[in-house]
């Protein structure tokens, strides 16, 4: 399958100045993202659980042209996401863009801090938390992005469509399904970014879902060994569009740098996936219209966004 990749050019452009946060950054596409935009001049600053591997990580990164910065955010922790929120504003004076790119899948059953089903809590109401309370600082430094790393898996399957059960959003009365649970997190993250554009029309702050491709990297750990992926299916990357740290950084990146992306705010931009039900969606596109209508519904959109504000502990303000 052939890769989505970067217009060169947008590799060119001086990023000196600008300020980024990119969650999960310490590897994966998050760290390919970071390098990228370091390298353009930028200064990053990792979101990472983990902070002394985002430092170990970052440390590569200080030849580059432009720097990097880890702040601790575990997003299972609502507490935490605030207390990141309070470091980068106390520190920093503008935000050019937010990626909110990292993530857990098809993990067992697990509560976050908050009480939250893990994936949903993690994957949505973490990062929906950390972008309201950016949400000042990015458009006070406007034009700004922000990308919301959703997946292909927001499809569903043939036997069930992608949707926000919103009777049992942590599978409290039905029995937990660790697919349908990533479904349904994935989804969120798409109705979070088409809602954040809606809402953020005329700001100057833009907003994009992305699926980033199959990418080498231990999210698939609680689906079986990682090695089998990053190994033993090494020779059939290209026909099974498994793709590099580099590669999957693409349609984020596209996303962050592109002069015309901002037209198409609240878009699905799609790397390649031979997952998608439809022959004639696998190619991907950026950005292209989602095969599942829940994902293009405006009132499921807003619906999700007014719940996760409460969940959240925040009153609606805008």
């Amino acid at each position: 399958m052939k890769t989505l990749m970067c217009d060169p050019k947008l590799f060119e452009k001086d990023l000196t100045g600008r300020v980024y946060i990119v969650t999960g950054a310490n590897s994966g596409a998050g760290y390919a993202t970071s390098a990228q935009l370091v390298g353009q001049g930028a200064h990053v600053v990792g979101g990472c659980r983990r902070v002394e591997a985002g430092k170990e990580a970052f440390a590569a990164l200080e030849s580059e042209r432009g720097s990097a910065d880890v702040i601790a955010l575990d997003l299972a922790s609502l507490d935490s996401v605030r207390s990141f929120a309070e470091a980068f504003t106390a520190k920093y004076d503008r935000l050019d863009g937010l990626v909110n790119n990292a993530g857990i899948m098809a993990c067992p059953e697990g509560r976050t801090e908050d009480g939250f089903e893990t994936q949903f809590g993690v994957n949505h109401l973490g990062h929906f938390l950390l972008t309201e309370l950016l949400l000042d600082i990015l458009e006070d430094s406007a034009p700004s992005r922000i990308v919301c790393v959703s997946s292909v898996a927001h499809v569903g399957s043939r036997k069930q469509m992608g949707e926000i059960n919103f009777d049992d959003l942590f599978f409290e009365k039905r029995p937990y399904d660790r697919s349908v649970a990533y479904t349904q997190s994935k989804l969120a993250n798409i109705l979070h970014a088409s809602e954040l554009a809606r809402r953020l029309e005329g700001s100057g702050v833009s907003a994009f879902s992305v699926h980033p491709g199959w990418i080498r990297s231990n999210l698939a750990q609680h689906i079986g060994p990682v090695w089998v992926q990053n190994v033993l299916l090494r020779p059939f990357s290209r026909p099974l569009g498994i793709m590099s740290w580099d590669e999957g950084a693409q349609t984020t990146l596209h996303c962050l740098l592109d002069d015309d992306a901002p037209n198409h705010s609240g878009a699905y931009y799609s790397q390649n996936s031979i997952l998608y039900p439809d022959k004639k969606d696998r190619a991907g596109g950026w950005p292209m219209v989602s095969p599942n209508p829940n994902a293009r519904d405006p009132e499921l959109a807003e619906k999700l966004y007014e719940i996760s504000l409460e969940l959240v502990g925040l009153k609606e303000t805008m």
